[in-house]
């Protein structure tokens, strides 16, 4: 297991999350709940970004 990584036990709806699987290419439920956990995050993140910077920002391609 990995570090900061424990056992924890909740109630999930099956079928929504075998959805989840399929739709993120996940190798499981529990891979599938992680992918989901990083992007509700990143997607937070870059919400507040946007908000603190209201349109200021450029976003250049690179290569």
């Amino acid at each position: 297991m990995k570090a900061g990584v424990r056992m924890t036990s909740i109630r999930l709806d099956t079928k929504l999350a075998d959805d989840a699987v399929k739709a993120l290419g996940a190798k499981s439920r529990s891979e599938a709940v992680h992918i989901a956990l990083r992007e509700v995050v990143a997607l937070k993140k870059f919400k507040e970004l946007m908000a603190k910077h209201g349109g200021r920002m450029k976003f250049e391609a690179h290569g």
